[in-house]
């Protein structure tokens, strides 16, 4: 994620801010520009803080002015009431029900992030008008009260299905989330990781099924055809294989070709948005032993952009190893705790390859 200057006064700002706490402009993020910016009325809309009044005029996303959720701008042309990150949420949870507002609030935080990664990689993001179009929508959805302790195929299960993301509300809770990645045994669980997952689903029906990359998928992630209820069945009774850190990037990810595909897709946007932050920082590491120099990275380079996979997990390793020696200095556990093997870099690098196909098909097409 990159760091935004306040046009104001130079503050340094955040992508989640609403005002600049040096100056109190009111912000947005104008995603016609992928900026955060400090605005100045114009009108019944808004301009970049000491722009001209020729400059683009901006109105607020509903969500901004309605709930003070979101602080994404609108061009003034657009007849939408949402921004391009709302429009896609469909269903909300009953705001009159004590605390889901604080949970609506946490999601629609972590599902910018990820259209912002999106965005930022040139993938297509139209909203899904209706079931049977094509296109990208998410739902937020609670279990009823009655069936909160029932089993889990009663209540709302986080998945996608045809373009529509599902996420149970309750993962939004932080003790209610850390209380099943320990049921589960995962090393690692987030609420932007189960955005960047399941967006991988719909990824791959947009971007590998149908197309050339289909076989070459195969090839390396496996046959997709093979029953998916009954994979799933067999690895949650028998668990990953005993040699599943030589192919995959996950445990859940050798459960299913689809799986492994979302999860090695879910780190690959971990991987780029990460550098990203650590070039915006500056973020340097060189540690201070001997023969350290396969571990030394400075980010030279705009992750998001770079033209090889190669350059990216030379950086990322690196950091990572950094990142969690800092955690592990403050009694925390890793940052990231993965082991990256051969075979599941082969398959990061088989996702940056889709993801750069379609970019400049794109590009050629405008």
């Amino acid at each position: 994620m990159k760091l935004f200057t306040c046009e104001h006064c130079g503050q340094t700002l955040y992508f989640d801010n609403f005002s600049c706490i040096r100056c109190q402009h009111e912000l947005g993020f104008l995603p016609d520009r992928m900026q955060l910016s400090a605005l100045d009325s114009s009108g019944e809309c808004w301009i970049s803080a000491g722009a001209d009044a020729d400059s683009p005029r901006y109105r607020k996303c509903a969500n901004y002015s309605e709930h003070n959720l979101c602080n994404w701008m609108i061009a003034e042309a657009d007849p939408h009431k949402y921004c391009v990150a709302c429009r896609l949420t469909q269903t909300i949870p009953d705001l009159g029900v004590e605390g889901n507002k604080t949970l609506w609030h946490r999601l629609e935080a972590e599902k910018r992030r990820l259209v912002f990664s999106l965005m930022r990689l040139n993938l297509p993001l139209e909203p899904k008008p209706e079931p049977d179009a094509q296109g990208l929508a998410f739902a937020f959805l609670s279990d009823a009260p009655a069936k909160a302790f029932q089993e889990d195929s009663e209540r709302v299960l986080t998945g996608h299905a045809a373009g529509l993301i599902t996420l149970n509300i309750a993962e939004a809770d932080d003790a209610v989330r850390e209380d099943m990645r320990q049921q589960m045994a995962e090393p690692y669980r987030t609420l932007l990781g189960h955005f960047r997952h399941e967006s991988g689903h719909y990824y791959w029906d947009r971007l590998v099924l149908g197309s050339d990359w289909l076989e070459p998928f195969r090839a390396l992630f496996g046959d997709e055809s093979q029953d998916y209820s009954k994979s799933l069945q067999a690895h949650y009774e028998s668990g990953a294989p005993a040699d599943w850190q030589n192919h995959f990037v996950s445990t859940y990810a050798s459960s299913h070709p689809w799986e492994d595909w979302a999860e090695t897709w879910a780190h690959y946007l971990h991987i780029v948005d990460t550098l990203e932050t650590a070039r915006a920082f500056g973020l340097r590491v060189k540690p201070r032993v001997e023969k350290a120099e396969e571990l030394s990275t400075g980010v030279p380079f705009d992750p998001y952009r770079s033209q090889h996979f190669e350059p990216l997990i030379e950086q990322w390793l690196p950091v990572t190893y950094a990142l969690n020696s800092l955690n592990q200095s403050m009694g925390q556990p890793d940052l990231y705790p993965f082991i990256l093997a051969p075979e599941a870099i082969d398959k990061l690098s088989f996702v940056h390859r889709v993801i750069l196909d379609h970019r400049e098909r794109t590009a050629r097409a405008a």
